[in-house]
């Protein structure tokens, strides 16, 4: 779902995820190094990514 979102947005574009699974801490950001994206923070069961 993050991939189809993002291959939507503009570049600059930040888009907060909201995930209860504790893999996402892990996942998103690795998500993000293969994408070239940036991983901007985790606040709680918010992940913030910057496009």
């Amino acid at each position: 779902m993050l991939a189809k979102l993002a291959a939507q947005q503009p570049p600059g574009t930040e888009i907060a995820v909201l995930a209860d699974d504790p893999a996402a801490a892990v996942d998103i950001p690795a998500w993000c190094r293969m994408r070239d994206h940036t991983f901007v923070s985790t606040e709680g069961d918010r992940h913030t990514v910057r496009l």
